[in-house]
């Protein structure tokens, strides 16, 4: 497993993560499974949300109470959650009172004293960065939060919370595949006449500015395709011509497809983390096999073009 710099930290995590969106309706032995999966193939980091599951904080429950982490083995694994969305609205809050309980509901929840990482749970439109900031001071001088990120936010967005908030952005949570890959494509036709891929939405250039910025982006859904399909690219038939190269190059490797999906975003020089979340620990293994795996320029640029973008 190769591991990649979170942020500014001088820390090293694994550039795949194990998310914990969907276990909870999973058995302890399944979670022991899966945990074990991860941790097997040198994964050390997972991550949660309050959100996730069917009840505020309840995969995170699930997660501690499936395995029983001791205080021993909980210092070998980073915990990385997320808040700010209040899904009964649904709406957003970046309050101090919201984030600040919503952390120590999942300290209760995940059976531990401090939050590795905490990200701000997509951006809120009524944000007020004194706000974020004031929380953000007293979850990490009181321990309960070591680092502290964002998702999906743009270069602005971030730009705005900077101006208030004093611990450095370490990371920050994106939709990536390489068949829902408007973060790099847009760069490659810029300037381009006659193709929507050119359009710089609000996006634009972010892997470019967590890059100068130290900030380490996180891929979410990287096996999804959004570009009109929809679903899970691999094995679909609305992406054949994707399917097809991806194929290739899985017998050329002695891999399975899932890893050369995953080995796509690895390939990146902005040294970013893949985050799975699948419940299968078979999966699990399959995907870890992309850690290490470094596709050539060509091989590259072909999977682009193969899920139907210009390279010019």
């Amino acid at each position: 497993m190769r591991n990649v710099p979170l942020g500014s930290t001088g820390l090293t995590v694994p550039n795949v993560v194990a998310g914990m969106m969907r276990i909870d309706d999973k058995t302890d032995d399944e979670v022991r499974a899966l945990y074990g999966a991860a941790r097997e193939a040198g994964i050390d980091f997972f991550d949660h949300a309050d959100i996730y599951a069917r009840a505020l904080h309840s995969a995170e429950e699930r997660f501690a109470t499936a395995l029983g982490l001791s205080a021993a083995e909980r210092g070998e694994i980073r915990l990385q959650t997320k808040a700010g969305i209040v899904r009964e609205g649904p709406f957003f809050d970046f309050s101090y009172e919201h984030l600040v309980t919503s952390v120590e509901a999942s300290l209760r929840s995940l059976r531990t004293d401090y939050i590795d990482v905490l990200l701000l749970h997509r951006p809120d439109a009524l944000v007020e960065p004194a706000e974020v900031a004031r929380a953000f001071d007293h979850l990490e001088s009181t321990g309960k939060v070591r680092a502290f990120g964002v998702s999906n936010h743009t270069p602005r967005q971030i730009d705005l919370l900077r101006t208030a908030v004093r611990q450095p952005l370490v990371a920050n949570q994106v939709q990536l595949s390489v068949a829902h890959a408007p973060l790099v494509t847009q760069g490659l036709a810029a300037n381009m006449e006659g193709t929507t891929q050119s359009a710089v939405l609000d996006g634009g250039g972010l892997i470019e500015y967590c890059r100068i910025n130290g900030i380490t982006l996180q891929a979410w859904s990287p096996l999804q395709g959004t570009r009109g399909h929809g679903g899970v690219f691999l094995g679909n038939p609305d992406y054949a011509d994707l399917n097809a190269v991806i194929d290739a190059l899985a017998e050329k490797y002695g891999v399975p497809p899932l890893a050369i999906a995953v080995a796509w975003i690895t390939r990146h020089p902005a040294g970013m983390q893949v985050v799975l979340g699948t419940t299968s620990p078979g999966r699990v293994t399959d995907a870890a096999l992309g850690s290490d795996l470094r596709l050539t320029r060509a091989e590259w640029y072909a999977l682009v073009r193969a899920a139907g973008y210009v390279v010019p």
